[in-house]
């Protein structure tokens, strides 16, 4: 277990930790700063979320520099960033925050890119790795995802919607790279058409 693969292990870990966070109805007050008053339980979730997103950042970084690349690390890294942006979305769906048809169409193309990765990995044995499309969906996601909890700040006080211009970016990401995957490893689904 190198240390890309601990910093996976640890994300893995604070998803259910993010999930009781903003669940549990615990009434720790409200904060306004930066034009934007939010909840105590949500700044502290923003936090988790924010941490949690940085520590894929830095698995990856250093998985590539070391050259610790390991197949468990290409498995869990992409599998721990659906959990923390699912568990978020589906959460943001019960506040009303978000339209369900748009976090639908994510966890499609979720389930859709694991399925085809496990096609991959039974068809010639490797694990496919996240390609640059996936990696902006990710990043928009998160970016999306972070000013959700902390209720815009900065932005909220000059009236711009900046968490949900992210989300239609990052809902376009999601579909153009849920194409660009199968369209790159079509040849998966060749003995379908023979």
């Amino acid at each position: 277990m190198n240390l890309p693969n601990k910093l996976t292990v640890f994300r893995i870990i604070l998803i259910p930790v993010f999930m009781l966070l903003l669940s549990l109805p615990l009434d720790w007050g409200t904060l306004t700063f930066a034009g934007a008053t939010l909840p105590v339980t949500h700044l502290i979730g923003a936090i988790i979320f924010i941490g949690a997103s940085l520590t894929d950042l830095a698995d990856g970084k250093i998985a590539r520099k070391y050259h610790l690349v390991t197949n468990f690390g290409k498995f869990a890294d992409p599998l721990a960033d659906k959990l923390l942006v699912m568990t978020a979305l589906i959460y943001f769906v019960a506040l009303g925050w978000v339209p369900a048809w748009m976090v639908a169409i994510i966890v499609i193309r979720e389930l859709a890119i694991t399925g085809l990765r496990t096609l991959i990995v039974e068809n010639n044995g490797k694990v496919m790795a996240a390609a640059m499309p996936g990696k902006i969906k990710t990043m928009s996601q998160m970016i999306s995802i972070s000013f959700f909890l902390l209720h815009d700040m900065i932005f909220a006080a000059i009236n711009i919607p900046f968490a949900m211009i992210m989300m239609w970016i990052a809902l376009t990401a999601t579909i153009y790279s849920g194409v660009d995957y199968f369209y790159k490893n079509r040849e998966v689904f060749s003995d379908g058409f023979k």
